[in-house]
């Protein structure tokens, strides 16, 4: 298995960039992976014995990032791997980076398992992300359309225990008391990925009024992998994870604006469903053939192998 580093993050975070790492471990050629040194986000030691390639999963304003100011530093890299072309973008224009030496290879994950959704009446909205990307909007939006629709439920996979950071849930402990509180809200914490992909199988709206710049956005991929429609907004790189099929709406920096566009589509959404969820089967279809092909493993592996033989070709290293 390749070794990929990701410095000081926990050995017990189930966060994206993690999942992102291991996989990428598993997958690479190794004859390849002997040659490189993959680093996520955080540089420490470069390994004066392998080619250094820098894997950047955060913004360009994280403080990790901030060595990137410095030529020196930036010329350590052989090159710098983004997520999104959005973040790329980001990272060139704050830091002035040589476009030559920057690429972009999505995010994958395993494709999920259509299954057909439960036609008991009820739709299933979910939330899936740290609390931070928009929890405190969508907990009063479900409030109030609860009153309205006695057929929604809503499921919320959330904590920062996802990093080790159970600190930073204090902040979000009234949050998380709403939604213990609420009897149509399942608070389920922080569990592990293959928990999340079962519960999305099963839902049928991805609830999720971002207020966070997202380089990419795993819990997006995941959701419409496993046939849930995405209501969220167009901000930052989600426009670009979601590929059109998500429903998406115009962000406000304004979260009174945002949290009313947000819930008057999701009202629509809700009012579409309870009525027949047939109607989005064959869109649900279609959207899961392109989810099973263009964010799959088996696709991007083969973006990474390339990558890095062009990497020893450059340096007639093949």
């Amino acid at each position: 298995m390749a070794e990929i580093e990701r410095n000081e993050l926990s050995k017990n975070a189930m966060g994206g960039t993690e999942l992102m790492a291991t996989a990428l471990a598993e997958k690479l050629d190794p004859e390849l992976a002997d040659k490189f040194q993959i680093i996520c986000s955080r540089v420490r030691d470069i390994d004066e014995n392998k080619i250094p390639v820098l894997w950047l999963h955060d913004l360009p304003n994280d403080p990790e990032s901030q060595h990137l100011a410095d030529k020196e530093s930036r010329e350590r890299f052989a090159k710098f791997v983004f997520v999104s072309n959005w973040q790329m973008n980001e990272y060139i224009h704050t830091y002035g980076l040589n476009w030559d030496d920057c690429c972009v290879i999505q995010n994958a994950i395993e494709p999920i398992e259509l299954k057909e959704k439960p036609k008991d009446g009820i739709v299933r909205l979910i939330y899936h992300s740290t609390p931070h990307r928009g929890l405190e909007l969508l907990v009063p939006s479900f409030e109030y359309l609860a009153e309205k629709h006695e057929n929604i439920e809503l499921d919320v996979y959330s904590s920062f225990n996802l990093y080790g950071w159970a600190e930073r849930d204090k902040p979000y402990e009234d949050l998380f008391d709403r939604c213990n509180q609420h009897p149509k809200i399942h608070y389920h914490g922080t569990q592990p990925n293959d928990v999340i992909r079962e519960a999305l199988k099963k839902a049928d709206i991805f609830a999720y009024p971002n207020i966070w710049p997202e380089t990419s956005c795993l819990c997006a991929i995941e959701a419409l992998n496993a046939g849930c429609l995405m209501l969220a907004p167009n901000y930052a790189a989600l426009p670009e994870t979601a590929t059109s099929w998500g429903i998406t709406y115009q962000w406000s920096p304004n979260h009174n604006k945002h949290a009313n566009i947000f819930t008057s589509i999701l009202d629509n959404m809700i009012k579409t469903l309870s009525e027949s969820k047939e109607d989005a089967e064959h869109m649900i279809f279609q959207q899961k053939l392109f989810y099973d092909n263009y964010y799959s493993w088996n696709v991007r592996i083969k973006e990474w192998d390339q990558l890095l033989k062009n990497i020893l070709w450059e340096r007639n290293e093949l």
